[in-house]
């Protein structure tokens, strides 16, 4: 974690020093930022410094010798060797391709075993694995055959087999040749394993382990060297590589903030030009941009990786807009997003990962990414006003309705969480007179007003409400003096972790864990009864999901029959009112 010194002359000087004038300019002039939100960007401006100027001295890693194979791995190998002497390919070479050996190289565990055949196709060569087998009467446990798919970024057939419950691909050896407007390529063929290594996406994946003769080939001479000095390198000139296949610029990034390995300085301005940028946005189907970058968020440097995204200037091609919302976007508001992220990923390590699932963990870093947008929306071509972080989700990225209706959700309960907070860790010292959210809980007791308010708010967000105080202990207080000792007082997360501590044990006080799993006491055929009512309607709804639900909140002892009497009561004064 970066500390910035907030004195007055020293902050002036980091922003001449640090930041692109018009973004410095920018955050000077901006009221609707809070300041938390400008410390959270000069923090995270202050750490895309720091990784830019320790370039020259990049990670060291310890790479093996030789790739040392477990008993299975063993196993598995033996029998294709077994295959190929069965039936007179003497001449066929068997390597495993890719990331296996990367990570073997670096002693790391890995169960994605890609296997590279000389001049035949997977299927083909997994028939014969097949009747091997069968004839020395070892069962076959599944043999699978994936057809090429262009539309889904799958241009080679892929034959699977399982072999002592691993699943193993098979795939031949190519060449490839691509179009101007697509990664599709227009000539594909056998190719040698030096063609295949030069095609791949970076040096530390062009990597082979030859099964035949137990060795690893390096055939672009530099796999191994980069590997051991933490560098993500393309086998090919680094434009003449994106270009080919502009997604290489995303998973070069994933590659880079995974291992900790520093982009080289061609890649970087390669990845930064108009041309590839412009062939990603161009070429690539946005699902597959989707799946890395889940897999960025998904992974151990998530922070890294955006920053990567952000400097390279591809943020805003990865993460389209519609054309049309309001209000507008602010200039800088890629490094606050960030800067939120950043944030977010420090207070969870703060707090402990087991607080939250992997799920919840996931989706609490795409709302703090997208956090500047939660209150920025576009219309759809009915004219209906969605956020645009719904758009971000399904257009820009792809990914699935449920990921974007949670972190929208998330985004909403936001203003409620803030509002409570000061009276949950008062103690109760102070009540939410003036909080009501128009619920209309007139009824409702003022001692048990905070239950029924907080336990309605839980009941929205269910298992999420964690992750949403998390955010919530980000934006609190949603006043803040501009003028204070800012950066030092909101870098230390510490007290964001003590605050989401009390809350969450102010929660637990008022028995509202897995409040959403609590039954109603009454049901709608009840509610017609005391109601006098024939058939059902708004009325019994606003019964269920408003009135009776804050009732049993309020009195979490409460039996069916004290809250029927009160139901009646409450109905017969209002008829009488009325």
């Amino acid at each position: 974690m970066y500390k910035i010194d907030s004195s007055s002359s020293n902050l002036d000087h980091f922003f001449a020093f640090s930041f692109p004038l018009t973004l410095a300019n920018t955050l000077h002039k901006l009221p609707i930022l809070n300041a938390r939100v400008f410390a959270f960007a000069l923090q995270s401006q202050a750490i895309i410094m720091a990784n830019t100027n320790s370039a020259s001295a990049p990670v060291v890693e310890e790479v093996k010798e030789r790739i040392e194979l477990t008993q299975i791995e063993r196993r598995i190998f033996d029998r294709l060797l077994a295959t190929l002497r069965h039936f007179g390919l003497t001449n066929h070479h068997l390597r495993v391709a890719g990331g296996w050996v990367r990570d073997k190289l670096l002693g790391k565990e890995c169960y994605d075993i890609d296997i590279a055949l000389d001049n035949m196709l997977g299927s083909e060569f997994v028939d014969k694995v097949r009747d091997y087998l069968l004839s020395t009467g070892e069962q076959v446990q599944g043999v699978a055959v994936i057809p090429c798919n262009p539309e889904q970024s799958k241009h080679l057939e892929t034959a699977r087999m399982r072999l002592f419950d691993m699943w193993i691909d098979f795939v031949n050896l190519r060449s490839e040749e691509y179009s101007v407007n697509s990664r599709i390529p227009t000539k594909q063929k056998f190719g040698t394993a030096e063609e295949d290594a030069y095609r791949r996406d970076l040096t530390i994946n062009s990597l082979f382990y030859n099964i035949n003769t137990d060795s690893v080939e390096d055939f672009t001479k530099r796999g191994i060297a980069d590997l051991k000095s933490g560098k993500i390198v393309t086998p090919l000139p680094p434009k003449t590589t994106f270009l080919d296949d502009p997604l290489r610029v995303i998973r070069a990034i994933r590659f880079g903030a995974r291992f900790g390995f520093l982009l080289d300085e061609d890649l970087k301005e390669a990845a930064s030009c108009d041309e590839v940028k412009d062939a990603l946005a161009a070429k690539i189907s946005r699902e597959r941009i989707g799946v890395e970058i889940d897999l960025m968020l998904s992974g151990n440097q998530p922070v890294k990786a955006m920053m990567y995204i952000c400097d390279l200037m591809l943020f805003w091609i990865v993460f389209t807009l519609p054309p049309k919302f309001e209000p507008a976007r602010s200039e800088g508001c890629d490094r606050i997003s960030i800067g939120y992220l950043d944030a977010t990923w420090s207070l969870i390590q703060l707090i402990g990962d087991s607080t939250f699932n992997d799920e919840q963990g996931r989706l609490s870093l795409y709302a703090a990414l997208f956090l500047p947008f939660r209150k920025t929306i576009y219309k759809d071509n009915k004219a209906k006003k969605i956020p645009v972080v719904n758009y971000i989700f399904r257009e820009s990225l792809k990914r699935k309705a449920s990921d974007a209706e949670t972190v929208v959700n998330l985004h909403s309960a936001l203003d409620k969480f803030l509002s409570l907070i000061p009276f949950l860790v008062s103690d109760g010292n102070i009540q939410p007179i003036e909080v009501n959210w128009g619920r209309g809980l007139d009824d409702v007791p003022l001692t048990s007003k905070l239950r029924v308010l907080t336990g309605l708010l839980l009941r929205e967000i269910k298992d999420f409400w964690r992750v949403t105080l998390l955010l919530s202990t980000l934006l609190y207080p949603t006043e803040v003096d501009c003028t204070e000792d800012f950066p030092k007082q909101h870098f230390q997360l510490d007290k964001q972790r003590d605050l989401f501590e009390a809350v969450e044990s102010a929660i637990a006080k008022l028995g509202l864990e897995k409040v959403w799993d609590a039954k109603p006491l009454v049901n709608g055929k009840d509610i017609m009864s005391v109601l006098q009512l024939k058939a059902g309607g708004p009325l019994i709804r606003v019964w269920q999901q408003q009135k009776l639900l804050a009732w049993q909140l309020a009195h979490p002892y409460g039996t069916a029959e004290e809250c029927t009497d009160w139901m009646r009561q409450s109905h017969s004064k209002r008829v009488k009112t009325e």
